[in-house]
């Protein structure tokens, strides 16, 4: 009689939600949500960490205890006893993320002078969140594991996890640090190679010097050469469409090394008739305008319901009117400048061309001062799908309005870009919410909120936006590979 056979099912489900609140006149930061009606701004960047507990307790003997006496050792020698709970490598992101605290405002001010962006932003909530994710990574050092797998026959089967080798690591200019540490990986025991620029806090974290590694330089000389090594095993790349194109053929034609892909984004908003208007407004004029418009997951297209479209536009036009633009380092400033002259010029280009195929420029579109890479937050209402600032990544401060009439119309437009990264739906319906959030080609979908980011939640694209997800317990899949092991069984007791 055969032995019976025992299987189970191991499954686990991880959730995130956390916020932390700012007055409006303070700059909003990642992951604000629409509870203005409420009087607070709601924000996901401060999700709570777990912080180990230490009870006050003094260690006084470190000796024998010999016929009721502590002496000493005949050698003097004492060894160390170490804390459980945390391994090696969890105890050096952890440290990793110390350090990056202690020098918070000092990289925030390097991420502002480097790229533009307000300082309030890199120093409240983009370093925060990098530390919030180095930390978040460090609990993972201990819980990467393979699985017993039932299997017909006498055979025990396991599968291990093994990291994949050394990584690539090719990251943008927009959100070094973040997309930095959202691909960071060194708790799979993966050795990584990144082509930018960040802090040199790795030493101070006790990293052994041969596990991270930073080049610095363009995309045809070190990008390349990373794209295309025959000894790197695996290899990330944030940025253009075009680019992650050339990044993935150089991979191919080397060693077929796998790629994740974080491209670009032609985000669509969708605010519904039932929406509550001045939180839409408010949301999307954020979604838009956040960073300058140089975010991958800008709603950059702005679908608005008929029935509420003029008080939607005249609304949205006072709020990019109210912006305030100016030197990053200044409290309360919402926008800097763009990154540099080539950026500039190019929005500048899609202005003139918005005004040209006939959309309404209702506010800006011009040189914001007389010095340096500012553009005045600009509107267009009347814009038509088949326009090119309906199509193309602007990565600039231009929001686009556009009218639909029923739902059936609008995800059609919506999936019609070449993109899929994001998404956001403004509606008080239930049933609306589940057909669109279903419907939408795309790999985030914000729901009356945007941009709400955590080291949990996955972020990716579908389509020319790109594949393969970062953060979160979905993005482990992309620095392991899974191996299994089949022995015999001889009279097993059981199967």
């Amino acid at each position: 009689m055969a032995a019976p056979k025992i299987s189970s099912l191991l499954s686990c489900s991880f959730t995130s939600s956390s916020s932390f609140s700012s007055s409006s006149a303070m700059f909003s930061s990642i992951g604000r949500n629409s509870s203005r009606r409420r009087g607070i701004f709601r924000y996901s960047t401060a999700a709570a960490v777990e912080e180990p507990i230490n009870p006050s307790v003094n260690v006084n003997y470190t000796q024998h205890l010999i016929n009721g006496q502590f002496v000493d050792a005949a050698s003097g020698k004492t060894f160390e006893t170490l804390d459980p709970r945390l391994k090696k490598r969890s105890r050096m992101i952890l440290r990793f993320a110390d350090l990056l605290e202690k020098h918070n405002d000092e990289i925030a001010a390097l991420e502002t002078w480097d790229n533009g962006k307000p300082y309030e932003q890199a120093a409240k909530v983009e370093v925060p969140l990098m530390i919030r994710l180095m930390r978040y990574h460090a609990g993972w050092a201990d819980k990467i594991h393979g699985l017993t797998v039932p299997a017909d026959g006498l055979h025990q089967v396991q599968t291990f996890h093994e990291p994949i080798g050394v990584a690539g690591q090719i990251i943008p200019w927009n959100f070094p640090l973040l997309m930095y540490v959202g691909s960071i990986f060194l708790y799979c025991i993966n050795a990584q190679f990144i082509k930018t620029l960040i802090p040199s806090t790795c030493s101070g974290a006790g990293l052994p010097p041969d596990v991270l590694n930073v080049v610095s330089g363009y995309g045809p000389t070190a990008g390349a050469a990373l794209a295309s090594h025959l000894d790197m095993g695996k290899l990330a790349f944030t940025g253009s469409t075009v680019t992650g194109n050339s990044v993935l053929q150089l991979a191919a034609g080397s060693n077929l090394k796998p790629v994740t892909l974080e491209l670009g984004g032609k985000s669509p908003v969708i605010v519904c008739e039932d929406a509550n208007v001045d939180e839409a407004v408010e949301l999307a004029h954020f979604a838009l305008f956040f960073n300058q418009w140089q975010c991958c997951a800008a709603c950059s297209r702005t679908f608005v319901h008929e029935s509420i479209y003029d008080e939607f536009v005249e609304k949205a036009k006072t709020r990019a009117l109210r912006r305030t633009i100016g030197n990053p380092f200044k409290a309360g400033i919402e926008q800097g400048p763009q990154i540099d002259s080539d950026q500039f010029e190019k929005i500048l280009r899609y202005i003139r061309s918005g005004v040209e195929n006939a959309g309404t420029l209702e506010t800006g579109g011009e040189r914001f001062g007389n010095e340096g890479f500012f553009i005045k937050p600009t509107v267009f209402s009347n814009v038509q799908d088949g326009m090119l600032i309906a199509q193309d990544e602007i990565f600039g401060p231009v929001q686009s309005i556009l009218k639909f009439k029923d739902l059936d119309e609008v995800i059609r437009r919506a999936n019609a870009a070449s993109y899929g990264l994001a998404a956001g739906v403004f509606t008080q319906n239930l049933d609306t919410t589940n057909t669109l959030t279903r419907a939408l080609r795309v790999g985030t979908v914000w729901v009356n909120c945007f941009d709400v980011f955590d080291a949990a939640i996955p972020f990716g694209g579908y389509t020319m936006s790109g594949h393969g997800r970062e953060k979160g317990m979905y993005s482990l899949q992309n620095y392991l590979q899974v191996k299994a092991v089949i022995a015999s069984l001889k009279n097993p007791a059981w199967l």
